[in-house]
């Protein structure tokens, strides 16, 4: 079975260009296992497929039993990736891809028996990483200077040995082509 593969970095590091492109070279080698919510599904979202729906007991219940690899808790909803949805996607033969935040991958480094690897993408410094996260024009300088200071957090955990490998994305074809080597080096 392919072991899962969880990606991790700051917003704004590249993680989603580079599994853009991933997806798109492999569109049947990866997948992404399926969330769990306990918001209500909205139009033309199907149950399974978009999101495993529950009710906010059964989430809680899930929590105290250790069913999650990480979850979270947004504008009154409950958010999570199970262990179970991971392993659906491996057990499929497909290599299971997660992106995650830092107490994800602590979650499922200490917590689960999944056996990751470990990828961070890091930006070539905090100026570049301003830049980008400014470039976008979608950010407010208060939303800016906290994704910078949790991207410092993130970047200092990264180098305590956490991760299998730090690949620093300041070219894109050369990060992409670290990407899969790193993927497909099993």
């Amino acid at each position: 079975m392919p072991r899962p593969i969880v990606l991790s970095g700051p917003s704004g590091a590249g993680k989603s260009t580079l599994l853009k492109r991933l997806f798109a070279e492999f569109p049947n080698k990866f997948g992404f296992s399926v969330s769990s919510t306990t918001r209500s599904p909205r139009p033309g979202e199907v149950n399974g497929r978009d999101y495993n729906f529950v009710s906010v007991e059964t989430f809680k219940t899930m929590i105290s039993e250790d069913k999650f690899v990480e979850w979270a808790q947004f504008s009154g909803n409950y958010y999570g990736t199970t262990v179970a949805s991971v392993k659906k996607v491996i057990e499929s033969g497909k290599t299971c891809i997660l992106d995650i935040d830092m107490q994800g991958v602590k979650s499922v480094k200490y917590k689960t028996d999944l056996d990751a690897r470990f990828l961070f993408v890091a930006p070539p410094s905090l100026e570049d990483l301003e830049k980008r996260l400014t470039g976008r024009g979608t950010e407010t300088a208060e939303s800016i200077s906290k994704r910078l200071a949790a991207a410092k957090a993130e970047m200092e955990y990264a180098e305590t040995g956490a991760h299998d490998r730090i690949l620093v994305n300041d070219d894109l074809d050369r990060a992409y082509k670290e990407l899969k080597e790193f993927i497909f080096e099993e």
